[in-house]
C-alpha cells in the first residue's frame, strides 16, 4: 500500500534547535573554539548611550563566519541561508523566532563601526592567538603568497589611466575613491608603482586592472597570506593592489 506525506497543523510544537544541529558539525567544532570575548567592549566607543539598542556585533561576525566558512559571498543570499538553515541559527543564536539583519546592515556595520574600530582585525588576531594556546603553531616553517580577489568594478564604467583625475575623483567625494586617495603614499596601494595601470574603475580607483593566467583582464585587489606550514594556519593578511611590487612589499 502507498504511503502519502501529510503535514497535520499543530497549534503546539516541542522542538529543540539544539537536537537538529549534527555532533559532527563544522559550526560546533568552530563554535567550541570561536574567541570574542570583549568584542562588546571593543566598539562600544562607536555607539551612542541613546536611542534603541542596535543589532548585536556578535551576530554580524557569527554570520560573517559563516559566510566565510561556506563560501557565501552574496550578503543577500547569506541573510536568507541564515534564515532558512537550522544549524546557521543555532550557530548565530537565533533560535527559531531570532530576526536576520537585513543584507544593507552587513554594508553599513563594515563600512562604519567595524572598520572605524578594527573589530575584524581584532576577532583574527584572537582566534590566532587561541591557535597559538592549542600548540597548533610550530613556528619553524612559514610560506608566505598572493591571491587575487577580483574587485566589485565593473569594466564598462572604467575609465583609461590617462583621463583618470585625482581631483576629479575627490569631488566626486565616493567613499571608494576617498579612501584611494588617502592611500596615495602607501606602499601597498598608490605609491607600490609609478606606472599607471591601463585602466582605471571610477567606483573604486585601488583596484588594480590585471589578469591572472589563462584568464582575461578584470579589477582585482590582493591578499597576501602569511602561513604557518606545520597546519597550513593562516598567521596574517595584508590586502595590496594586484601588483608584483606591492605582493613583494607585503
Amino acid at each position: 500500500m502507498m504511503g502519502t506525506q501529510s503535514a497535520p497543523a499543530q497549534l503546539f510544537y516541542d522542538f529543540d534547535l539544539e537536537d537538529h544541529v549534527p555532533a559532527n558539525h563544522m559550526l560546533r567544532e568552530i563554535d567550541r573554539f570561536l574567541d570574542i570575548d570583549g568584542m562588546r567592549a571593543k566598539v562600544q566607543p562607536f555607539y551612542s548611550h541613546l536611542g534603541r539598542p542596535s543589532i548585536d556585533p556578535e551576530l554580524i561576525v557569527r554570520m560573517l563566519v559563516i559566510g566565510y566558512v561556506m563560501g557565501i559571498r552574496s550578503e543577500r543570499r547569506l541573510c536568507d541561508e541564515v534564515h532558512l538553515n537550522l544549524a546557521y541559527r543555532w550557530f548565530c543564536r537565533l533560535g527559531l523566532d531570532g530576526k536576520v539583519p537585513n543584507h544593507s546592515t552587513f554594508s553599513k556595520y563594515r563600512h562604519g563601526k567595524f572598520r572605524e574600530s578594527d573589530l575584524l582585525r581584532h576577532v583574527f588576531e584572537a582566534t590566532v592567538e587561541r591557535c597559538l594556546k592549542e600548540n597548533l603553531v610550530s613556528g619553524e616553517g612559514f610560506a608566505v603568497d598572493a591571491s587575487l580577489i577580483p574587485a566589485d568594478a565593473n569594466k564598462t564604467r572604467s575609465l583609461p589611466a590617462s583621463e583618470w583625475n585625482a581631483d576629479v575623483a575627490r569631488k566626486v567625494g565616493s567613499r571608494a575613491a576617498r579612501e584611494y586617495l588617502d592611500t596615495l603614499d602607501d606602499a601597498a596601494f598608490g605609491a607600490a608603482s609609478p606606472s599607471q595601470p591601463k585602466f582605471v574603475a571610477r567606483s573604486d580607483p585601488a583596484a588594480q586592472w590585471t589578469r591572472a593566467e589563462e584568464s582575461r583582464p578584470y579589477f582585482a585587489y590582493a591578499t597576501n597570506y602569511l602561513i604557518d606550514t606545520e597546519n597550513s594556519l593562516i598567521m596574517d593578511v595584508e590586502a595590496t593592489r594586484a601588483i608584483r611590487q606591492a605582493e613583494v612589499g607585503a
